[in-house]
């Protein structure tokens, strides 16, 4: 029986993803199981990228994908491989290397220059896939990990900074989280300008983090930072956790080193406690050049897992 690959067929394809993913998903710890709903939502997304969804197959059955997106927001010529995955019985076999072929063929059709994939968990074989293509090692990320049992305090967090809640149903609130995160993220690695409908799209129909609470921090009548926090109440339930997610945080760089980060951390891991959670993640560049990590690691933030970014010039 032959290997095929070929191209996801929107309205037709959803539930042989929505299979596949779900063979993989519970080997990594941030993910659950996907449902249709899920990938109604994700194809939706304003960055949704049709053209760059490929399904590998014996015969009729789904054995791998790959997502090769083309990020229509992005100035840079840069394509990102999202998702590469191959099911468990059928790994070893060159699927992962023909997906990633694949990838990188559209990417060039598509006028890309470069591209760039990921090595969760630092798998050997996904390390050894993109070193024997060509790719290079480009950085380092974590996902950080913190019970919620006792809270961090008296750690030189602002206290003069009052908080505010976010109102999703306020446009001038949309646009100013949009205005802080774009202002914030600018100078790291991979920034492109987020877009008022994708930060819509994040808040009201993010299938990942159904339940959310954001929060502006305000110091002398000017907003200077926010933090995001979510939870996914079917992945607690399929995971039999209590975990929830610190999404975003940023402030404003003429009001860093002023402990306003530790405050929304603080308050982050506080409403998260509220809601009863036992755990909180998040995820961190180990490179950022605010020095994140260093402010996670301060308010009781363990490293559970590293990734690999590689990237390749497209020739």
């Amino acid at each position: 029986m032959m290997l095929k690959i070929r191209r996801f067929v929107q309205g037709q394809d959803e539930k042989r993803w929505i299979a596949l993913w779900n063979k993989v998903c519970f080997e990594f710890e941030e993910f659950r199981a996907l449902t249709i709903d899920d990938m109604t939502a994700f194809e939706k997304s304003p960055s949704f990228d049709i053209e760059g969804v490929f399904l590998a197959e014996f015969g009729n059955e789904p054995v791998g994908l790959a997502y090769a997106q083309v990020d229509r927001f992005r100035e840079e010529k840069k394509g990102l491989i999202q998702v590469l995955m191959v099911v468990p019985e059928h790994r070893r076999k060159g699927i992962g290397r023909k997906l990633t072929v694949k990838a990188v063929e559209s990417f060039k059709e598509r006028g890309m220059e470069a591209v760039e994939g990921f090595a969760f968990g630092q798998r050997k074989e996904a390390i050894g896939l993109f070193e024997s293509m060509g790719f290079r090692q480009v950085r380092v990320l974590s996902l950080m990990k913190r019970g919620l049992g006792r809270l961090p305090q008296n750690i030189s967090e602002n206290r003069e900074v009052s908080l505010r809640r976010l109102n999703s149903q306020d446009r001038g609130d949309v646009e100013l989280l949009t205005f802080l995160e774009n202002e914030t993220f600018k100078e790291h690695y991979n920034f492109r300008p987020a877009s008022i409908e994708e930060v819509v799209h994040m808040l009201k129909e993010n299938p990942t983090f159904p339940e959310q609470e954001w929060f502006f921090a305000n110091l002398n009548d000017k907003t200077v930072g926010y933090v995001g926090t979510g939870v996914d109440p079917q992945y607690n339930k399929e995971r039999n956790t209590r975990v929830g997610w610190i999404m975003d945080i940023g402030v404003l760089k003429s009001h860093r080193r002023k402990g306003i980060g530790t405050r929304l951390m603080i308050e982050g891991i506080k409403l998260l406690t509220a809601k009863a959670m036992s755990q909180v993640m998040l995820g961190v560049d180990d490179q950022n050049p605010t020095k994140a990590i260093k402010l996670y690691q301060k308010v009781g933030f363990q490293a559970i897992r590293k990734d690999l970014a590689f990237q390749k010039t497209i020739q």
